[in-house]
């Protein structure tokens, strides 16, 4: 009995001395960052990542089939299920606060004496070091698949799936090169363009590559939105309250009454996609999601004065490409190492009951632990300074993307 009660001491001590230990960690965290940041920007930007990342591990299906994988999703069997896209399709969110960060971090630049060449070289920099340590580990395993005598059609999907990440970064290395000529742009232009290009090829039957248009046009509305909140134009809460009950109306009247799909991603078998390429339903729903960050910030940035929440966002936020990039590589590592174990419910059977669902929920931390791993093994080609994250590096990396270098 004193043994036990010892060793349950000593092991009640460890979790104290933790805890504590993390909560000293957080408050450095809190203590050194510069206190003119916004910190709700950083809020913004990491539910959006991390809505992105959980939408995926969910709605993404990996099915052994004969020996091959291939795609699927529980939203083809269960379309009743959508609302579950309109939580994690946050991409417009990521744009928003992406315009946002850039016209300002581009004025400060201008007022610093930084070239746009130097400024546009740092913020790309940013983007596609994490992206080019992604695409040679992919390139290898690949070659080392196909080699090995893999299936074609698997290594195919792999590949596709692990990639598909980068259409995001082209296109939002495209808007950020052009964040000069978009400052003052008013985001109605762009929505018209989107607009006309489903009016013609919907409603007049116009060709289907016209939609890859609204690829730039439709994502930059949210960035154009982004720009207007730098100048001051989203301030009052009315913006946040006009594009949620606007982007809301006008999906709903789009999704019931034009017939574009109740899902905000895409859905394997379905001749239309809101995402591929974005279609007018998709940047309503944006403007809706973008009205709800708004009226969020203030309740944020209440919540980010604590200590422990603002460390977790702050950490986030220094690896959020590595995040968005690895993510969908952690999902198929761990289908892939755990298919010699047969079949398994939720990871490699149909997605088309309720059973799978509470199973590939089930299978949510085993995908975090995975992409741990690989946000261990490939964060520093995202972050300029590597010591430990609650150390100088990580006070040092704050400064650096503080609200006038940003």
């Amino acid at each position: 009995m004193r043994e036990r009660t010892l060793g349950s001491t000593t092991g009640g001590t460890g979790i104290r001395r933790g805890l504590h230990g993390i909560r000293h960690a957080a408050a450095r965290v809190d203590t050194t960052t510069p206190p003119d940041r916004d910190r709700a920007v950083d809020a913004l930007r990491a539910l959006a990542i991390l809505g992105v990342v959980l939408g995926h591990w969910l709605v993404t299906a990996l099915v052994a089939d004969g020996g091959t994988l291939h795609t699927a999703s529980p939203l083809q069997h269960m379309p009743w299920l959508a609302p579950i896209s309109w939580v994690f399709q946050t991409l417009a969110v990521f744009f928003l606060v992406g315009g946002h960060v850039a016209t300002r971090g581009y004025a400060s630049a201008r007022a610093r004496g930084t070239t746009y060449g130097q400024w546009l070289t740092a913020r790309l920099a940013r983007l596609f070091r994490p992206a080019a340590a992604l695409l040679a580990l992919w390139t290898v395993t690949a070659i080392a698949l196909l080699v090995s005598g893999a299936d074609f059609e698997t290594v195919r999907t792999l590949v596709k799936l692990a990639l598909s990440p980068m259409w995001f970064l082209l296109v939002f290395a495209g808007l950020t090169a052009a964040t000069p000529l978009v400052t003052r742009l008013n985001p109605l232009w762009p929505l018209a363009v989107v607009l006309h290009v489903d009016l013609i090829r919907f409603g007049l039957g116009g060709p289907s590559w016209l939609g890859w248009v609204n690829v730039a046009a439709g994502w930059l509305v949210p960035y154009t939105l982004g720009a207007a909140w730098t100048r001051g134009e989203l301030d009052r809460a009315r913006a946040g309250w006009v594009l949620l009950a606007g982007g809301t109306a006008a999906t709903a009247v789009l999704v019931l009454r034009a017939g574009y799909p109740a899902s905000m991603v895409g859905v394997p078998g379905t001749t239309i996609s809101n995402l591929d390429p974005p279609t007018l339903a998709a940047v309503t729903f944006g403007l809706a999601q973008c009205g709800l960050a708004l009226l969020l910030r203030d309740r944020l940035r209440r919540t980010m004065r604590r200590p422990l929440a603002w460390s977790a966002v702050a950490l986030v936020n220094l690896s959020a490409m590595t995040v968005f990039l690895w993510h969908q590589t952690a999902l198929m590592a761990t289908t892939a190492s755990l298919l010699p174990a047969g079949h398994l419910p939720g990871l490699h059977t149909r997605p088309d009951d309720l059973t799978w669902v509470a199973a590939r929920v089930a299978w949510l931390p085993v995908f975090a632990l995975a992409l741990t791993t690989c946000w261990t093994a490939f964060r520093t080609y995202e972050q300029d300074v590597r010591p430990n994250p609650v150390g100088t590096g990580f006070r040092t990396r704050l400064r650096a993307k503080s609200p006038h270098r940003a």
